[in-house]
């Protein structure tokens, strides 16, 4: 007759009960020792960052907030695939900046929508001129990176011209940015 030598049931690790991490994919992640673009949304803003895995702990290198759009004359909702993809621009400027120019894309737990806000970050980090590796089938239109759906659902399509000015000012800084 054997014995039992332990508990029969382990318990899984807190932030895996919480449904916020999967240690399976952050492996792979943290293997790869590249930065990361670590794309988050919640119901208010889209929070974007270049993360690098230390033995200390993870470490933030460059940020950007949706919330900071409205700085830049953005006037838009704060959590859509326009504000994504602006967001994602303001991103790739400070990424270029700080000296990252590739790095690799981290969705988290979050659903991956083919052309949504996830992918809308990511186009506008592309656009910027950071290298991420990426299936261009994934990426929003035009249509939608610029807000074309909601200026028509919401009768005012000078909402494509303040993304587009937006876009402008984001680029213009970084053009301005480069030249010696």
């Amino acid at each position: 007759m054997s014995r039992a030598r332990g508990p029969t049931y382990r318990v899984p690790f807190r932030r895996r009960r919480e449904g916020k991490t999967d240690y399976h994919r952050r492996l792979k992640l943290i293997i790869s020792r590249q930065p990361r673009m670590v794309v988050r949304k919640s119901n208010r803003y889209i929070r974007i960052q270049l993360i690098t895995a230390e033995k200390g702990g993870d470490r933030t290198h460059v940020a950007a907030l949706s919330s900071e759009l409205p700085g830049y004359g953005y006037s838009g909702g704060l959590a859509n695939a326009p504000a994504a993809y602006l967001t994602g621009l303001l991103f790739g400027h400070r990424a270029v900046e700080a000296g990252y120019e590739g790095m690799i894309l981290d969705k988290g737990l979050q659903r991956q929508v083919a052309a949504g806000t996830i992918y809308a970050a990511l186009r506008g980090a592309l656009d910027s001129g950071v290298a991420i590796p990426h299936d261009a089938g994934v990426l929003p239109d035009d249509e939608r990176a610029f807000g074309q759906i909601i200026a028509t659902f919401k009768g005012d399509l000078a909402y494509i011209d303040v993304v587009k000015m937006v876009k402008g000012k984001l680029l213009g800084e970084q053009r301005a940015a480069q030249v010696p």
